[in-house]
């Protein structure tokens, strides 16, 4: 609750919200749309629409239904219904300016079933481009501050905070709504709309996506995958902006809402990868998803992160050692939780893994998976899972001779140290299983470890009889002294 008053009383202002100029300004007539990419400022857009459109509104009052006039005033009234969603209202006070809110929120429902229904047929350029005017001057504002940079306290736990939810919903959902129909109507001529939905455009959409609210996230990205899936010029700019986004959450801030959802679309992008792979998206995959796995927020987006890995070695099997040992690279040493997410990103990786690629990196994985058979007891449990997986017991089969030297000892300090019943019966059901692949190896292990430990006892005994007869010298020693002193 403090978190969320402190997001009310300190949020940043809005320009609807500060100094509201007269309505009239807000109109398609003034020419001015908000720019989110300079947080706020306003930027000039000149109208080069070919019919003039109508003289600006200076209040908000009812329009009639489009059904309600001839076809041939549609266009007119399409304008008119356009600059009575321009305006913008304060939702903190809900009382406030209660009849115009509802007019506006009634006439974009209007204009959703408009071009929902087929009727944009009769949409002309420059009302498309008055269309996106009025959604950009909705949609495109500043966010409001996270919570850390409110109270200047330390950054939580992402997952532990509560989201702040946008006010003005009600209307952002329907502007969003009409965005989202322009975009997916087959009645949209890209070569047209390409002209307004441009690279800015794009840039401050990928902005909105740091917003709190997962309502408007969602619409985000569904708009942005079908921008990206209907414009086949903007594709390679959208991935740029993107690997640009990640970057500066790895490398930087480690603070970002819309991770998740960015990763969701490049899941539905890399699926549609042609083979064989181009050079650029293997260096996405090295330089953005696999370094995901630094940030300590990974367990809000990890789900979306491990779809997208395994597509890449699902496409090309050539590229799992790459990933397995990025994996490694990454492997956390505190952080429990975190170490059970990539045990089970292992294990779908390892799934999609073929023998010679495994043959190439099975030596450091199984010495990070025997440090984590002697961790603490969930990470013991999931590792110990690996065994369950048909596919991964037949890649261990395939190389036991390599791979049972470095797991013996893990398995045998499990069966004679762990508390936990449960981990003794799971590494018990392991050593059967090496024991029936080969019996002479698994002998020949149990031979050199228990061979080993026999060399460590001695070893530490040795320790011990010489701080003994350290510790004696130096009693006797100190009783000489003590013997002078006394005399």
């Amino acid at each position: 609750m403090f978190k969320k008053i402190m997001k009310g009383g300190h949020r940043k202002p809005s320009k609807s919200e500060t100094n509201e100029p007269p309505p009239s300004s807000y109109g398609p007539g003034s020419n001015v749309v908000v720019s989110h990419a300079s947080r706020g400022a306003l930027v000039p857009s000149p109208v080069t629409a070919a019919t003039p459109p109508p003289p600006p509104m200076t209040s908000v009052e009812p329009l009639p239904l489009f059904r309600d006039v001839p076809v041939s005033e549609r266009q007119a009234l399409f304008l008119r219904k356009l600059q009575t969603c321009c305006f913008l209202f304060d939702f903190t006070d809900a009382t406030k300016n209660a009849r115009e809110k509802e007019i506006k929120r009634q006439t974009l429902l209007e204009l959703v079933d408009f071009i929902q229904s087929g009727s944009s047929k009769i949409v002309s350029e420059s009302c498309q481009e008055e269309m996106i005017k009025m959604v950009s001057l909705n949609i495109f504002r500043c966010l409001p501050p996270g919570s850390h940079e409110n109270t200047g306290q330390e950054p939580a736990d992402p997952e532990e905070e509560e989201p702040y939810l946008e006010p003005s919903w009600p209307h952002l959902q329907l502007v969003y709504e009409l965005l989202l129909r322009y975009v997916v109507s087959t009645e949209t001529d890209t070569k047209v709309a390409k002209r307004y939905i441009h690279h800015s455009f794009v840039l401050k959409l990928l902005d909105l996506f740091d917003s709190e609210d997962p309502r408007e996230r969602e619409y985000l990205k569904t708009i942005l995958h079908r921008i990206y899936g209907k414009f086949m010029v903007h594709r390679p700019f959208i991935r740029k902006a993107i690997n640009n986004i990640f970057y500066r959450f790895i490398y930087e801030t480690e603070r970002h809402s819309g991770i998740g959802e960015l990763l969701e679309i490049l899941g539905s992008i890399i699926n549609g990868f042609a083979l064989p792979m181009k050079e650029e998206h293997k260096l996405f995959l090295i330089r953005v998803l696999i370094p995901l796995h630094k940030p300590k927020p990974i367990s809000i987006y990890h789900q979306q992160l491990c779809y997208c890995i395994v597509q890449f070695v699902e496409k090309d099997y050539k590229l799992a050692d790459t990933v397995i040992r990025g994996l490694l690279k990454y492997w956390p040493v505190t952080n429990c939780t975190k170490e059970n997410l990539f045990l089970g990103e292992l294990e779908e990786v390892l799934e999609a893994t073929q023998p010679v690629e495994f043959q190439r990196c099975m030596v450091p994985l199984f010495q990070q998976i025997g440090r984590s058979l002697n961790s603490s007891h969930f990470q013991v449990k999931r590792a110990l899972f690996l065994w369950n997986n048909e596919h991964i017991v037949g890649l261990i089969a395939q190389n036991r001779s390599v791979i049972l030297p470095i797991i013996y000892p893990a398995l045998e300090k499990n069966i004679q140290s762990h508390w936990n019943q449960a981990v003794h019966g799971l590494t018990t059901n392991i050593k059967k299983m090496f024991m029936e692949m080969d019996p002479e190896l698994f002998e020949e292990c149990q031979r050199q470890y228990e061979d080993k430990q026999a060399k460590s006892k001695e070893v530490e005994e040795q320790r011990l009889s010489s701080w003994k007869r350290l510790a004696e010298a130096a009693a006797r020693r100190d009783g000489g002294e003590d013997h002078m002193i006394t005399s």
